[in-house]
């Protein structure tokens, strides 16, 4: 495996991650299917930088994430973290790597307590896992986290509701800081901020990372975010990976029509392309009911016979991956023209 950031080696492997979640009816509840959340993804993060997971609501990236924090049950797949797969421990055993790994949600007024002043909100994590030597202790630590995130210390004594949106989200960023994690998952933790407030979270996110040495698995549907702040990126449809790799060399040359139709789909600041694309076409298939065959192909610009019977397979590729028969070697090259079969304004 070639060097990436930092040392090189990835801090979270996943192999293979699947979460079904079973359909019941009738009186008796009986399992009448299972919507396919995550269908066999793997990914990595590396160590010491940003894995951007991208794809449109509902294509189960969200999941991805709490199954990683064993917030939700996985059915199958490896999680490995430092060597260890996560998958495998007991409760007990998972309770050290609960500290290496937090998260950051997108909405920080769920995240808070209301009821709870923030220095204790800050303080619990420290509390239970033994972190300070003393309430003072923890307070003073609370302090300085306030400070790290740029937050007026003397405010840990004030209740969530008296913050505005994007200081919340700091001492939400100081909460997962205060248990010294090696990996954040960070949940669309700017999607619910104005634009202004977007800028200075990831400047603070990007300024942890190099103070810090920390990971971030960076889970979001903006495109933005994803070219100022990741290294790598792992594009998501309907529970599966379908390309990954360097994120100059996806936002250059992307390989996979959706990754193609995401990027189409995005505000262009170029006069020629500004309104001209809204989205890509048709509705996403239900998770329950996934398509045969190539699970984009309904709404592909660039579909072929073979995509509604064949699954294609994960062709590996220089500095990433794509699940396309186009990106297989001597395959046919995509049309040209990025804005084919998208709805228009």
């Amino acid at each position: 495996m070639s060097a990436r950031i930092g040392a090189g080696l990835p801090i979270l492997r996943v192999e293979s991650l699947r979460c079904w979640f079973p359909i019941r009816r009738g009186l008796l509840q009986r399992v009448v299917g299972h919507v396919r959340a995550v269908d066999d993804v793997d990914l990595e993060v590396p160590s010491g930088g940003t894995l951007a997971l991208v794809g449109e609501s509902g294509c189960g990236k969200t999941t991805v994430g709490r199954a990683i924090l064993r917030l939700v049950a996985a059915q199958a797949g490896r999680i490995w973290f430092d060597g260890i797969d996560l998958a495998q421990l007991s409760p007990e055993q998972l309770r050290p790597y609960r500290r290496a790994i937090q998260i950051v949600f997108q909405d920080p007024s769920a995240s808070l307590d209301p009821r709870m002043r923030v220095r204790d909100a800050v303080a619990e994590g420290m509390r239970n896992f033994g972190i300070g030597a003393s309430e003072a202790e923890r307070t003073a630590r609370v302090e300085a986290l306030f400070e790290r995130v740029r937050l007026d210390p003397r405010e840990i004594w004030r209740y969530p509701h008296e913050f505005s949106g994007g200081q919340r989200q700091r001492i939400c960023i100081a909460r997962a800081l205060a248990l010294e994690p090696r990996l954040v998952v960070c949940d669309e933790s700017t999607s619910a901020l104005d634009v202004s407030i977007q800028a200075q979270i990831l400047n603070l996110l990007r300024e942890l990372q190099r103070d810090l040495g920390l990971s971030y698995l960076f889970i979001t549907h903006d495109l933005g975010v994803v070219r100022y702040l990741a290294q790598r990126v792992a594009v998501m449809y309907l529970g599966q990976i379908v390309e990954e790799g360097d994120a100059a060399q996806i936002f250059a040359e992307p390989r996979h029509p959706y990754t193609r139709a995401l990027l189409a789909a995005a505000p262009s600041l170029d006069p020629a392309r500004r309104g001209r694309v809204r989205g890509i076409a048709g509705d996403v298939p239900s998770p329950s009911r996934p398509p045969s065959g190539c699970r984009f192909h309904p709404r592909c610009p660039e579909v072929m016979a073979r995509c509604s019977q064949q699954e294609p397979p994960v062709e590996r590729l220089a500095g990433g991956s794509s699940r396309c028969f186009l990106a297989a070697p001597g395959a046919p090259e995509a049309p040209p023209d990025p804005s084919r079969g998208f709805s228009g304004a």
